[in-house]
C-alpha cells in the first residue's frame, strides 16, 4: 500500500514539474526557474519545521541540547535521506531484495525488521546486504493497515519472528524503526512472548509518544501522541523485566520523535547519538554497525 502511494505521489510530482516547465519555459526562462525555486522552497518548509519546533520543544528536555550547527546539519540530511527513501526505496525499490531464510541454518542469530510510520520494508535494503554476507537471516516485514491501530500489526510480526525462528533455531533480534519499535511492543503484549525474542533495538521510536502525535488524524498516529491512553495501557500492561529486553537509539535532532527522551524506554539500555535526524538514523552506517554487531552477541 505504501509503495503504492509513494509512486502515485512521486509520479503526480514528475508530471506536475514536467507540466509546469512545458508551459513556462516557452515564455521565459526566469518564470520556469521560479516554479522549480518555488517548489525547492515549499520542500525545505516542510522539512524544516518540524526541525525548529524539536529544537524549541527540547529545550526542556533532558537530553544534551543540539548546536545550531548539529540541527542544520542534520536538516541538510534528512532532506538527503528523505529523497532517496521516499522518492525511490519505498515506491520503487521496495520487493527488490527478498527476505533470506538460509535452508541451513547459518549459527548466527536471525533478525526482524520493521518499520515505522508511513514507511515500508524498502527502509532496510541497505541493512539485508550487510545481515546476509555476517549469516543472519532476516524478515522485513510490511506493517499494514498503513493507518490502522499499532495493535493490528501483532500477527505480522509474529510470523515474521516464527519464520526467523524456524531457519535459525534461535530468538531472533527485532530491530524496529520509529513506530516499528511500539509494533514489537504490542507483540510482546499480545503474545506474551519475552522468550521468542533475543532482544529489541530501537531507533527513534516515540516510546513516550512525540509531541508531533497532535497532529495527526490517523489511529496510529492518535496512539503515538504524547502520553497517549494507548500508550499509557501498554507501559500499564508491561511487566518490569521487559524494558530489558531493549536497546533504543536516540538524538537530540530527530525531527518526528521529540522531545528527544522520549525514544528512551525506561529500563531499558540508551544509546544516545547526537545530531542524528529520524530518517537519518535508520540509514548512518554507524548506527547499522553497532547494531549490527549486538545482533552478533551471545549473551
Amino acid at each position: 500500500m505504501i509503495a503504492r502511494m509513494q509512486s502515485l505521489a512521486l509520479v503526480s510530482l514528475v508530471l506536475a514539474l514536467a507540466a509546469w516547465w512545458a508551459w513556462a519555459l516557452p515564455q521565459r526562462l526566469g518564470l520556469a526557474l521560479a516554479g522549480m525555486v518555488v517548489f525547492v522552497c515549499w520542500y525545505a518548509l516542510g522539512l524544516g519545521l518540524p526541525f525548529v519546533l524539536m529544537h524549541a520543544v527540547n529545550r526542556a528536555d533532558a537530553a544534551p541540547r543540539a548546536t545550531l550547527a548539529q540541527v542544520l546539519r542534520a536538516a541538510g540530511a534528512e532532506a538527503r535521506c528523505a529523497a532517496v527513501v521516499f522518492g525511490w526505496r519505498q515506491p520503487l525499490r521496495s520487493a527488490s531484495v527478498p527476505d533470506w531464510l538460509p535452508d541451513a541454518p547459518t549459527g548466527q542469530r536471525g533478525v526482524v525488521l520493521v518499520h515505522g510510520f508511513l514507511c515500508n520494508r524498502g527502509l532496510w535494503l541497505p541493512w539485508m546486504p550487510l545481515l546476509r554476507a555476517r549469516g543472519h537471516a532476516y524478515v522485513a516485514v510490511d506493517l499494514e493497515p498503513v493507518f490502522g491501530s499499532i495493535d493490528a500489526y501483532v500477527a505480522t510480526v509474529d510470523e515474521a519472528v516464527r519464520r526467523v525462528t524456524q531457519a535459525t533455531g534461535l530468538p531472533p533480534v527485532i530491530v524496529a524503526h520509529s513506530m516499528g519499535g511500539l509494533a514489537a511492543r504490542a507483540w510482546l503484549r499480545a503474545c506474551a512472548a519475552d522468550a521468542r525474542v533475543h532482544r529489541v533495538i530501537t531507533l527513534g521510536t516515540p516510546h513516550g509518544g512525540t509531541w508531533l502525535g497532535c497532529w495527526s488524524h490517523a489511529t496510529n498516529g492518535r496512539q503515538m501522541q504524547l502520553a497517549s491512553p494507548w500508550l499509557q495501557q501498554l507501559q500499564l500492561d508491561e511487566p518490569i523485566t521487559r524494558a530489558r529486553l531493549f536497546t533504543c537509539w536516540y538524538s537530540n535532532c530527530d525531527n518526528i520523535v521529540f522531545p528527544a527522551r522520549t525514544a528512551a524506554l525506561p529500563g531499558a539500555r540508551q544509546r544516545f547519538v547526537a545530531g542524528l535526524a529520524h530518517v537519518e538514523m535508520a540509514c548512518d552506517a554507524q548506527v547499522m554497525a553497532e547494531c549490527l554487531d549486538e545482533v552478533a552477541k551471545a549473551d
